[in-house]
């Protein structure tokens, strides 16, 4: 299946100077696949795996120091190959389970500059918090699930990429319901490789279910080794409650009554260092960056992708994918799920979305990027314009912000009077792009 992250590995690799990359990423997105075929793609008989998970023994080669020449030649006699430091790759996989070799990241990138050498892991933040951090020495990269244009390619539609890609942001009305229908199947589907690359093999939602079935499960079985930070049965509740709880503000007491609040707090982090669950922080949109006015108290969550999330909530497939609008399909909460998920791919996790701070107010934008420097307000609703009384308000109180975003199942127009531009929920890419 095609990748568009692939540039961005193609581009790495082309720079004469470039840093050790660190892919990072929740399971079962694809990270360990991409850089597979990249290798033998771009590198062919000049790539090298090292995969901590397979071969724990292999460790001690860290152990004892972190003389990188020293641990080419003893990779060298385990992999019995030949590693050329100008021109090969060398693929550390699972690196997480290896924190040594996390560390002696810092020192490839002093001692063997020329080496190409990328790094993946799940989990790795909670690796990285028990050793010193290669800081400036590395290159970290965020792998998401497929996006809805990484899913139109794997299920042979590139017809309908190039036309979402392209110079025209009005199309035809058989052309915007074609690709409607495309990203209502999507909403249930998912971006996770293996829901994609079986519906692309049977045509059939019941498989997409069991195999959604089992990548929670294997979620669930990672929860044991959060432990003892935090009780797995407080993980598990917290995951399911977040899933249902998409496009409101979270509060930690409610995530479960099971427990205390400090202690759902400490699930909910968790689940969100392991990228399972993303944190969507409130901010002012009065200048850049955003994230230096991001609230730790006013905050929204995503889950990592919308197949996921759907499974997780029970929705009911064969009632909801009939229903004419997409933003009626769980009461717009599916939507507002593909918007973050899209929205995280683009901006590399910088998401957030506006909360009017004031008192009984409940004036709220769903999103709120930065792009080449402009700040892009977006809100996803049917409404007309007249409706959209969060997003006029933000605009006639931010002069800095120059035009909102408005996405629905409408086609696209604009009313630049208003500094509104309505699009179709699936045209997001491009019309960023552009913006």
């Amino acid at each position: 299946m095609k990748r568009i992250f692939i540039k961005k590995l193609i581009e790495w690799k082309d720079k004469k100077k470039h840093k050790p990359i660190i892919l990072r990423g929740a399971r079962q997105v694809g990270k360990t696949w991409i850089v597979k075929y990249f290798g033998n793609k771009y590198f062919k008989n000049r790539f090298h795996i090292v995969d901590f998970e397979k071969h724990p023994d292999w460790h001690i080669i860290f152990e004892k120091n972190l003389d990188v020449k020293r641990i080419i030649l003893e990779l060298e006699l385990l992999l019995n190959v030949s590693i050329d430091t100008k021109k090969d790759l060398l693929f550390f996989d699972e690196i997480q389970n290896c924190p040594r070799a996390i560390m002696s990241l810092r020192y490839f990138y002093e001692e063997l500059p020329t080496l190409h050498l990328i790094s993946t892991g799940s989990l790795l933040e909670f690796a990285i918090k028990k050793i010193p951090f290669p800081v400036g020495r590395v290159q970290i990269m965020t792998m998401y699930p497929m996006t809805f244009l990484e899913y139109l390619l794997a299920i042979n539609k590139k017809k309908m990429v190039d036309i979402l890609l392209g110079n025209t942001l009005k199309l035809s009305e058989t052309i915007h319901q074609l690709i409607l229908e495309e990203l209502r199947l999507y909403l249930f589907i998912g971006g996770m490789p293996e829901c994609v690359k079986t519906y692309k093999e049977t045509h059939k939602l019941k498989n997409i279910s069991e195999i959604q079935a089992g990548l929670i499960e294997t979620f669930k079985a990672d929860f044991s080794k959060y432990t003892p930070h935090v009780d797995h049965r407080c993980i598990k509740n917290v995951l399911n409650n977040v899933s249902k709880s998409v496009g409101n503000q979270i509060k930690y007491t409610k995530l479960t009554d099971s427990f205390s609040m400090p202690t759902n707090k400490k699930a909910f982090d968790l689940l969100n260092m392991a990228r399972i669950v993303y944190k969507i922080s409130s901010v002012s949109p009065a200048g850049i960056p955003l994230g230096a006015s991001a609230s730790e108290r006013k905050f929204k969550a995503i889950m990592l992708d919308i197949g996921l999330m759907q499974h997780l909530c029970g929705i009911n497939i064969s009632e909801e994918i009939h229903k004419t609008d997409l933003l009626n399909i769980y009461n717009g909460a599916l939507v507002e799920q593909f918007v973050g998920q899209e929205l995280l791919a683009l901006t590399e996790n910088e998401v957030y979305y506006w909360s009017r701070d004031a008192k009984s107010s409940s004036a709220e934008v769903d999103y709120v990027i930065e792009k080449n420097g402009k700040i892009l307000p977006i809100e996803v609703k049917s409404g007309v314009a007249g409706k959209l009384k969060s997003l006029h308000l933000l605009l006639e109180r931010y002069k800095n912000i120059s035009t909102g975003l408005v996405l629905s199942s409408r086609p696209y127009f604009e009313l630049p009077e208003q500094k509104l531009i309505f699009s179709p929920i699936y045209g997001l890419n491009n019309l960023i792009d552009n913006l």
